[in-house]
């Protein structure tokens, strides 16, 4: 029996949901409703435009599995400012018979004071034995990714490639896949047509149609991207005569 995915999906229960108020209020979040969330064993990749309850939809899930809001492990207890919303009350996880032995939420907003804290608790040996703060925020990603990260984890991710370079989220690819092959699943909250090119994915598109899954070639990342390196400089003349 495959161990893998560990959290198989999540729904919404259907007690005291209220459609008008945020964040049941965003459309996709509200089509869980009726379309529970299904994950992929390795990656799960959740994107589509700014506003479109990406970030939303991945606190909620990393706070019912125990996270705390604003990122590191399950025993990470640090909090600065209460600022997520009550989604991960109305969120019903669908597990797999076998519990992860790692897990972790890397939330780039917030990754800030999480390297405070394993500064004020000198634990840094897990995360490479060099203080977070002395890198670069791409440097202690990376750090992250590699050193702290064991294998056989259920790891969520929300928006990893704002800290790093194009170089940068080749070599998280990397990272990324190690682990998977170390039996881990990777929820990911993206914007990055590199990382979402993973091939052992699935891509979750949200938008005010729902929550659907769409081909890599079909997103608009990707898309754009291609469009743009195929002639920037006439794609830029374009748009800006627009």
């Amino acid at each position: 029996m495959q161990d893998k995915p560990y959290l198989k999906e999540i729904e919404l229960v259907s007690e005291d949901l209220d459609f008008s108020k945020y964040p049941l209020s965003i459309p996709a979040i509200k089509s869980i409703f009726n379309n529970p969330v299904k994950f992929h064993p390795d990656v799960t990749f959740i994107v589509g435009e700014n506003g479109a309850g990406k970030s939303t939809l991945i606190e909620g899930v990393a706070i019912k599995l125990g996270f705390n809001p604003e990122g590191g492990t399950k025993q990470s207890t640090f909090s600065t400012r209460t600022s997520h919303s009550n989604l991960h009350k109305n969120i019903k996880a669908i597990k797999s018979y076998k519990a992860p032995k790692d897990g972790y939420f890397l939330r780039a907003e917030s990754f800030y004071n999480l390297a405070t804290l394993m500064d004020e608790t000198n634990y840094l040996s897990m995360y490479g034995g060099k203080s977070l703060h002395s890198q670069s925020h791409g440097e202690s990603f990376m750090s992250t990714l590699i050193n702290k990260l064991q294998g056989e984890g259920l790891y969520i991710f929300d928006e990893p490639e704002s800290a790093l370079s194009p170089s940068g989220q080749l070599s998280a690819l990397i990272a990324i896949d190690n682990l998977v092959k170390k039996s881990s699943q990777f929820i990911i909250a993206t914007h990055s047509p590199i990382l979402m090119a993973y091939p052992n994915s699935k891509i979750l598109y949200l938008d005010d149609n729902g929550i659907n899954e769409i081909l890599y070639e079909d997103t608009d990342h990707f898309k754009i991207t291609k469009s743009f390196l195929n002639n920037p400089e006439d794609f830029i003349t374009k748009l800006l005569l627009e």
